[in-house]
């Protein structure tokens, strides 16, 4: 679809961030039933309840634009599922998949950080300073940051699971790791 100015732009890019936000939704509900750690399908869950409350905003924020809520294909949003679902499904163990889906949620929480930047930027330059920006736009951004921030306070966890998972008894790479580190530190 030609874009033919800045106007146009930005509703392109609305459209976009709307079809990922629809798809990081499905991809969430699939991955709350795949993940094992309490700790992750509590906070997939959590943001299952924001994803759908970003997608009303962005419905409402259309709306405020005189436009119906529309979706154009996000090829970036497509590809990100698509990694996942993939990964998912190539994890041989419930602590690999804890990963695999840790890694996408990062994945996917900094693409959307992004792009409710980007959105924010063009709003504001367009609109001015604006209760709907800050009360839709920069609500649904914050939210993705606190989730992108939960996510990568949770990877160094649920890789060390992972690595314990693969070493059934006996001292493994991350006890040997450890000792090493102590040895070096003079401990």
């Amino acid at each position: 679809m030609p874009i033919a100015n800045v106007r146009e732009l930005f509703v392109h890019e609305l459209c976009e961030l709307y079809d990922a936000e629809r798809r990081f939704l499905q991809g969430q509900v699939e991955m709350v039933h795949r993940a094992t750690d309490n700790d992750l399908q509590r906070s997939i869950r959590n943001h299952i309840v924001q994803t759908r409350q970003h997608i009303g905003n962005l419905e409402q924020f259309f709306r405020e634009l005189g436009q119906e809520p529309r979706r154009e294909t996000n090829e970036v949003a497509q590809g990100l599922v698509s990694e996942a679902r993939g990964g998912i499904q190539e994890a041989q163990s419930d602590a690999l998949r804890d990963c695999v889906i840790n890694a996408a949620v990062i994945k996917v929480e900094h693409f959307e950080i992004g792009s409710y930047r980007g959105l924010i930027t063009g709003a504001r330059l367009m609109m001015g300073q604006s209760v709907v920006v800050d009360d839709l736009l920069e609500t649904n951004l914050q939210q993705e940051e606190e989730t992108a921030q939960i996510a990568e306070q949770s990877a160094e966890e649920l890789f060390q699971e992972a690595m314990r998972a693969e070493r059934p008894e006996g001292e493994g790479l991350l006890d040997k790791l450890n000792k090493a580190k102590n040895r070096l530190m003079g401990q």
